[in-house]
């Protein structure tokens, strides 16, 4: 007997910092978290780095990144749009 397992894949949006390598850009995605004891809002960067066949997005691109399987020790996620 299988099971199929439907599970959502991450959907992150951002801005692209580096293009620098082949096929693989890098992403700054910003958050906003408040802090649980003061209440105030935090602003969250974090950088990850996507898979760009192609080389199509350049540096300062808006771009949507989406969950994937490990596509290196670095890469787990794919551009989108």
């Amino acid at each position: 007997m299988t099971q199929s397992i439907t599970t959502t894949k991450k959907t992150l949006e951002g801005v692209v910092v580096s293009d620098k390598m082949k096929d693989t850009i890098v992403v700054k995605v910003v958050r906003f978290v408040k802090d649980p004891k003061y209440g105030k809002f935090l602003k969250l960067a974090k950088k990850f780095k996507a898979d760009d066949k192609g080389n199509t997005a350049k540096i300062g691109d808006k771009v949507v990144i989406e969950e994937c399987r490990p596509l290196s020790k670095d890469k787990h996620f794919k551009l989108v749009k």
